[in-house]
């Protein structure tokens, strides 16, 4: 079999840089917003992977940006101005981060538990020792200035008040919706949702915010979404890794595979759509690596098998949502036979970052490092385009979901080949 290489690890599990200055919240007019922007253009000055900035011209952008910056009214606005300098560098891993927007915690959810610097140094901004925000645990997508639940975690209190994938929100009691904002100091409590699941056919939900742990409401929402699916005499199990960035990803695969609920499944889909990245490229081993099983026989023949690889079908289903080291777990499904990918083309997200935080702890995250797979593929700005492409678009989609319904298929097919050929 072909070495499988990579010059860098990605997200979760690769290079984490950090300049951290911890202090008290600074107003967002004037002065303040422009010290800000200089410290995220000077961190991308000195820490960007490509000295060249990807063919733009840096200082040039930091004249043109910064006027702008000196008139923003809000936080919201000045972020927004941040982050369209730095999308001109048209590169992943690179945004500026606001403690209002989910994704602030859920990067530093991912860095810190593997940094114990960063952990001290976040006690000053979550003094009760977890990096948390209070939500319902899900992904939006704004589509022609409509917001539509693009994903729902499975376990969370979306998923619990019956929420889908699909629902446009209009409003969080009365008000516009935002992340993080329309859930604060809500805990626990009854919190009315005006939702669109239809096109003009509007209705109440409620849903109880709870307080999301950023290092584990991914892990949580993956034992969640581990499950049989029977279809035509056969047991398709089916799991959605949300975030891949740490080992416990794929202990928790591999413990459910070999020991737990989909032990007897006849086939795997391998959800790897939204969330994050960070896959380790060892997740690929137990699919190739070659083994023996061992046998257990008690005295009252009761027995028991152990295998440390996975010999039956597997089916990966991936979106525009999947980046990062999943979009390279995908190119090795694809090189090496492994199985079918099922879905849209993935992000192109593929270089490595780092978190940065600024003055008033808001969030810089930066392409430090390019990346290369077996030597000379880059996969950034490109993506992997899925075996079996299944359009999915999320607008009102009532909860319907025809990737993951092709890739059971698919599954289903391979099963049946498999068996025609034993």
């Amino acid at each position: 079999m072909k070495k499988f290489k990579l010059l860098i690890t990605l997200l979760g599990v690769g290079i984490v840089l950090l300049s951290v200055l911890l202090l008290p919240e600074i107003p967002t007019r004037g002065e303040a917003p422009a010290k800000i922007f200089g410290e995220v253009w000077q961190t991308v000055n000195d820490n960007f992977y490509d000295s060249k900035f990807n063919g733009v011209d840096w200082k040039a952008l930091k004249q043109k940006y910064e006027s702008q910056v000196t008139k923003a009214h809000s936080k919201e606005e000045a972020a927004n101005i941040i982050n369209g300098m730095l999308a001109e560098l048209k590169t992943s891993h690179t945004r500026f981060y606001t403690p209002e927007e989910p994704a602030y915690y859920q990067v530093l959810g991912i860095f810190a538990p593997r940094n114990p610097d960063l952990q001290q140094q976040l006690k000053k901004i979550f003094p009760q020792g977890k990096i948390e925000y209070s939500g319902i645990g899900i992904f939006t997508k704004d589509i022609n200035g409509k917001t539509f639940i693009s994903g729902v975690l499975d376990g969370s209190p979306a998923a619990n008040a019956g929420l889908l994938a699909g629902d446009r929100i209009i409003s969080v009691e009365g008000r516009p919706f935002k992340p993080v904002q329309s859930f604060e100091g809500k805990v626990g409590q009854n919190v009315k949702m005006k939702i669109e699941r239809s096109l003009n056919t509007q209705q109440e939900i409620t849903v109880t915010p709870k307080m999301l742990d950023a290092t584990t409401m991914f892990l949580d929402a993956m034992q969640a979404s581990t499950q049989i699916i029977e279809r035509e005499g056969k047991k398709i199990g089916y799991v959605h890794i949300w975030s891949y960035a740490g080992d416990q990803y794929q202990e928790q695969l591999e413990s459910e595979l070999f020991y737990g609920r989909l032990r007897a499944a006849d086939a795997l889909v391998l959800d790897l759509r939204d969330g994050w990245g960070g896959a380790p490229l060892s997740a690929l081993n137990i699919y190739t690596a070659k083994g023996p099983s061992v046998t257990n026989i008690r005295r009252d023949g009761r027995r028991w098998t152990d295998i440390a690889h996975w010999n039956k079908p597997v089916v990966m289903i991936v979106n525009e949502g999947s980046r990062s080291a999943k979009e390279i777990l995908a190119y090795g499904f694809q090189q090496y036979d492994i199985g079918p990918v099922v879905g849209t083309k993935t992000a192109g997200a593929v270089v490595a970052g780092s978190p940065f935080l600024m003055s008033d702890n808001s969030l810089l995250y930066v392409a430090v490092a390019d990346v290369y797979v077996d030597g000379n593929k880059r996969i950034e700005g490109v993506g992997i385009t899925p075996d079996v492409i299944v359009p999915f678009s999320p607008e009102y989609t009532q909860g319907a979901d025809p990737q993951k319904q092709r890739a059971i298929e698919v599954a289903i097919a391979a099963i049946k080949k498999r068996m025609a050929n034993s």
